[in-house]
């Protein structure tokens, strides 16, 4: 054996070894369990891809069609929220800036009070009341132009809520936006009074644009799923939305709560900005408009974010999509400059996986929260991805943004009282006929293991699907 081979001999026998065993465990019976909850649920082999992986370069425990792109539904949150991290950093924070665009005299803005957004992925009403009492306390009390809203940060898309699955109401479907309130939605929460005789609703954040009809009936007897979905309607005007509420709810039924996308993102965030103007106090004389910064405007105050490493949390333990497309936003305009678009952050996304050595064959990424038909992965690529994730110096912030099994998040429920849970870090994800999970375990021997499945199936049913889920992460637990 001649010195270079010699040399070369520990990393070629490692990659033989490693592809050996990815072959091996490709062709390898899957475990009777895993085989029998796919029987049992109807799931066919053939919709299914698996990677087990031991630690973040240790040998394939089980392999089955890796290399197939797939559709990952959120599991690809996970790619966004590395990226995310190593690219900004964790404590980056997003601006929401407040300018004046003229004099202040005697508490009279004798101009236009601007507001720049950069994108923040949790600019609730809390943090937006903050915002406003900061502008109030330095002065500015009566507004004597417009209230202007500048979004330049990201480009405007061409997606609309709905465009995805029809259902234009629902939070899920939020589109970014630079300046994006409150995740876009507004909740109805639903109280029944039995003493008042009837259900009292509680629209939040306040709107000074939006008209509640109230037409729901309190009626006697149990919960049941039809009491728990009154009928919604809309009717919009200009910068007005008015919702109409029917159909019954029970007395036995707890408080609920509807989040909807009830208006656009203008209407919504002119309505709040009244409504807690007014309650500090403030007065806004003219109405409100779409620009850019004009030249010659001056700073008032510039509001910040929490830190990223904290709203990956959000992002991943809740799987909350607009929160993620905010920041695959963000990635584009901070490395190619503004206005952020998706094909910047795509771009954003190639660069840093060339840099971190990660091919992803198969990778087709669209909005970068996985709220997508079109997004592919394989699930080797996902696996490879969690050990990047293992190696990274942020490790911690990326493993503590992942739901625990049987504790948080969407895994809250998940193997709850079981050996398992509290030992396992699952990122799921879901879409009609797709079901997927992307994560790690901590078997009971003390070995960790990367666990990713991908399952595309037309027919598939989410409950079946979970426990097939559930199979596997018990074999990997029982090690």
């Amino acid at each position: 054996m001649t010195s270079l081979l010699r040399a070369r001999w520990p990393r070629l026998a490692a990659a033989l070894l490693a592809a050996g065993l990815s072959a091996a465990s490709a062709a390898a019976p899957l475990p009777p369990a895993l085989a029998r909850a796919l029987s049992e649920h109807g799931i066919p082999v053939a919709a299914v891809a698996i990677v087990v992986a031991q630690d973040d370069a240790g040998p394939v425990r089980l392999a089955l069609d890796p290399d197939t792109p797939r559709n990952p539904a959120s599991t690809i949150k996970l790619l966004t929220t590395l990226a995310g991290l190593e690219l900004l950093g964790p404590d980056f924070r997003w601006r929401t800036e407040v300018y004046a665009g003229g004099p202040l005299e005697g508490g009279r803005l004798q101009g236009d009070l601007v507001l720049k957004g950069y994108g923040d992925p949790f600019l609730v009403s809390e943090s937006f009341w903050r915002l406003l009492r900061a502008v109030r306390d330095r002065g500015v009390e009566d507004i004597g132009g417009d209230l202007v809203l500048d979004r330049s940060y990201f480009a405007p898309l061409a997606s609309a809520p709905g465009d995805f699955d029809n259902e234009p109401e629902r939070a899920y479907n939020a589109v970014p936006d630079a300046l994006a309130l409150d995740f876009q939605a507004t909740t109805l929460e639903l109280l029944p009074d039995p003493a008042a005789g009837m259900v009292r609703v509680i629209v939040w954040p306040p709107q000074s644009n939006l008209r509640l009809e109230n037409g729901l009936r309190l009626v006697a007897g149990p919960c049941s799923w039809q009491h728990r979905r009154p009928q919604l309607a809309l009717t919009h005007g200009d910068l007005q939305t008015t919702v109409i509420l029917r159909g019954d709810y029970a007395t036995h039924c707890q408080e609920g709560s509807l989040p909807r996308l009830l208006a656009a993102p203008d209407p919504l965030l002119f309505g709040v900005f009244e409504a807690l103007w007014t309650e500090m106090g403030g007065r806004l004389q003219g109405g409100l408009r779409a620009g850019e910064l004009p030249q010659g405007a001056t700073l008032i105050y510039r509001g910040e974010s929490r830190p990223l490493a904290e709203l990956v949390r959000g992002m991943n333990k809740f799987s909350n999509n607009l929160m993620t497309r905010q920041l695959f936003l963000t990635l584009g305009a901070e490395r190619f400059g503004p206005p952020g678009d998706e094909d910047k952050a795509r771009r954003a996304v190639a660069e840093w996986l060339a840099q971190r050595g990660l091919r992803m064959a198969g990778l087709q990424l669209e909005n970068g929260a996985g709220l997508s038909r079109n997004t592919r992965v394989t699930a080797r690529a996902l696996a490879e991805l969690l050990a990047i994730g293992l190696r990274s110096p942020l490790a911690p912030e990326l493993l503590s943004s992942l739901p625990i099994v049987g504790v948080d998040g969407t895994m809250r429920k998940r193997l709850e009282g079981e050996p398992l849970a509290t030992r396992a870090r699952i990122k799921t994800g879901s879409l009609d006929g797709v079901a997927a999970l992307a994560g790690y375990v901590h078997a009971r021997s003390g070995r960790q293991y990367r666990v990713v499945m991908l399952i595309n199936h037309p027919q598939l049913e989410a409950w079946r699907a979970n426990l097939v889920q559930d199979a596997l992460l018990r074999w990997v637990y029982q090690d």
